[in-house]
């Protein structure tokens, strides 16, 4: 039998040290069982175990490893509270300092955070290159007895978790190692403790992007019975994100044309049905979300509402004021009162918080963001009025939403009133904070637009220009013998 080196969690943590886990990984099908145990069944649960790395449940890695950043994903601290939209607690206290740290912008390359993410994205993309590995095997699959169909689809989903991961890892770090299959051995593993440019991960990115749009089923979900699996359509806007990101503007908009032209979705009419556990799967906005269910062994709760049981994620004044007066979106993200996050855990009334097992979704693209994609690349290339229009769509369906107590809003709508592109541009930026809060998209917006250093200074926060990238964890770069080279500044 042949037996893979596995990357649980940190790249060659496990491999070059020997060590193993405490606790295996929840939901985890390894490589030996696949070998031994070739089913229908054994393969798509290994593909199904790739997408719990996009997971706010607790303790998917570890337990209770805080230090560590592996609690629960971490994008709402390298995003929402580094950006300034969020703050880590209602009442400052000095639990989980090293969160403080992201936040003031005053940490090394020894905070949790970073090794958090870092541990998520590459279990996920080794998860995924088992995957991979095992759908493209036809010895293997013609064992299992899983029809042609069915196998590409799985194994465009595992190359389009490979790609999400990495385009993750791509924002925060740069450069970094490419791992493209199961390590078979301890002298592969050093052969991949280098790091990649950043043009070589983006190659990879867009080159398995590309694969799981071929492969994927020409179909809103990819399983009417799961509609929660990644689709044509989330690949589509992922080829489209990745080439706006780098300032690609005619290759975004060709994807976002390509995007709207299968006709699956729309801009819901109220704000909130995104977001609404009520509403999951059943409304037409949202194109890729992590299914957060209830009463599910392992679990899938969203853990990140018992967070806010324990006083945690709370919005920072300058959030708060950001908003227009009576912008019902204000309201249908946050309710200051009652410490509460209403898009985050899925309800207006606050009964899921303090519920590590909630069923609220954790939504990653969302047609919205999409169209506020395409608003921007018109823009940019100086089509402004189009842009304008764009962004009036998104303001004209948050005024038709009732507020929570019934009344109706005024938005200024843009169109027509003679702006330049630069205020264009700050309208853009203004309009994707209030409509986007909260969903993880605000610090990798600023930095790409190369506005970080000026906004977050004016915050008081300590940022420096090396802070565009965060630093790669300490510890991978000891584990790699120095192989792997730290980012600037750090």
């Amino acid at each position: 039998m042949k037996h893979t080196f596995k990357i649980f969690g940190v790249l060659l943590s496990f491999v070059l040290t020997g060590c193993q886990l405490d606790d295996k990984p929840i939901g985890l099908i390894t490589q030996d069982q696949i070998d031994t145990e070739p089913t229908a069944g054994s393969v798509t649960s290994s593909v199904n175990s790739t997408y719990q790395l996009m997971a706010n449940t607790l303790n998917i890695i570890g337990q209770w490893d805080w230090n560590g950043g592996k609690v629960l994903r971490n994008d709402f601290i390298l995003q929402d509270i580094a950006s300034g939209d969020m703050n880590k607690k209602w009442n400052p206290d000095g639990d989980q300092a090293w969160m403080d740290e992201v936040a003031s912008f005053n940490f090394t390359a020894i905070n949790g955070a970073f090794n958090g993410i870092w541990s998520y994205d590459y279990e996920g993309i080794s998860r995924a290159n088992m995957a991979i590995n095992t759908l493209s095997n036809s010895e293997v699959i013609a064992g299992t007895g899983l029809d042609a169909t069915t196998k590409d689809r799985l194994l465009g989903e595992a190359y389009f978790l490979r790609a999400f991961y990495y385009f993750d890892l791509l924002n925060n770090f740069g450069g970094v190692p490419l791992l493209t299959e199961p390590l078979e051995n301890f002298a592969a593993a050093y052969e991949v403790s280098n790091r990649a440019s950043e043009e070589e991960v983006l190659e990879l990115i867009r080159t398995d992007l590309k694969m799981a749009e071929e492969l994927l089923p020409v179909q809103k979900y990819s399983s009417t019975s799961e509609p929660w699996r990644a689709s044509i359509g989330a690949a589509i806007a992922m080829q489209a994100k990745v080439e706006l990101f780098q300032d690609n503007w005619d290759a975004a908009l060709s994807q976002i044309d390509k995007l709207q032209g299968l006709n699956f979705y729309s801009l819901n009419d109220h704000y909130f049905d995104a977001f609404n556990v009520e509403k999951e799967f059943q409304e037409n906005e949202v194109i890729l979300a992590y299914n957060h269910e209830q009463g599910m062994n392992p679990g899938k709760g969203n853990g990140l509402a018992a967070l806010m049981g324990w006083g945690f994620v709370a919005p920072s004044e300058d959030f708060l004021q950001s908003f227009e007066e009576n912008d019902p979106r204000l309201d249908y993200t946050v309710n200051v009162e009652n410490k509460e996050v209403h898009k985050l855990l899925g309800t207006t009334d606050g009964r899921y918080k303090g519920n590590a097992d909630s069923p609220g979704n954790k939504i990653y693209i969302r047609y919205a963001d999409v169209l506020l994609w395409k608003a921007e690349a018109k823009i940019e290339k100086g089509d402004v009025e189009e842009g304008l229009a764009i962004i009036d769509e998104i303001r004209t369906r948050a005024q038709n939403t009732p507020s929570l107590d019934g009344e109706s809003a005024e938005l200024e709508l843009y169109s027509g009133k003679g702006l330049s592109q630069q205020e264009a541009l700050e309208v853009l930026r203004h309009e994707r904070r209030v409509e986007l809060g909260f969903e993880a998209h605000r610090f990798n917006d600023l930095k790409r637009w190369g506005i970080a250093d000026e906004v977050l200074t004016e915050m008081g926060k300590n940022f420096q220009d090396y802070n565009y990238l965060y630093p790669i964890p300490q510890g991978e770069i000891d584990r790699s013998g120095g192989q792997i080279q730290q980012n600037a500044g750090y």
